[in-house]
């Protein structure tokens, strides 16, 4: 969740929850709490305009954790109860998303399409070790055997077998 809407949540402006959280900046230590966007994820995000015209700060993105870390940073009784209702909110999402039987089909999914790649890694690796006297001896096979349809080919006709008959002189 962005500072901003956190901030709106809360009942504070966002510059107050931006300091509380500098303010205790060793709560918030690693992405997995929370982080700043980077430039250009920021020029994408048009949130706020301040008073020249632009946004003057990158957001901070709170993840869970980080949205835990604020009920201690801001110690109002607006910013527990918030702070209950994402934690719910959270909760529920993850809950929603563990008993999703389409998540469970497609990690099935996903591990099926693991073990085919593995299989045809091991085919190709197989293949792929087959002698250079393997292959030699393969190509002079499809030669001679190129070679015994050309000639075949270039042979002269085969007199038909059977029986001549008057008119046509020839056998039927």
């Amino acid at each position: 969740m962005l500072d901003a809407d956190l901030a709106s949540m809360y009942g504070v402006e966002t510059a107050q929850l931006k300091r509380a959280v500098r303010r205790n900046i060793e709560r918030f230590e690693g992405e997995d709490f929370m982080f700043e966007l980077t430039q250009e994820e920021f020029l994408r995000c048009h949130f706020g305009i301040s008073s020249h015209g632009g946004t003057r700060y990158a957001p901070f993105a709170f993840t869970e954790l980080g949205v835990a870390m604020l009920s201690s940073v801001l110690k109002s009784e607006i910013a527990i109860e918030i702070n209950r209702g994402i934690m719910r909110a959270f909760v529920a999402v993850r809950q929603m998303i563990a008993s999703n039987p389409i998540a469970h089909r497609l990690a099935a999914l996903e591990r099926n399409f693991e073990e085919l790649k593995q299989d045809l890694e091991e085919i190709f690796t197989d293949y792929n070790d087959i002698n250079e006297d393997t292959r030699a001896q393969l190509d002079a096979i499809n030669a001679a055997l190129a070679d015994l349809q050309t000639a075949k080919k270039n042979e002269s006709p085969r007199r038909k077998i059977g029986f001549r008959t008057r008119e046509s002189g020839a056998a039927d």
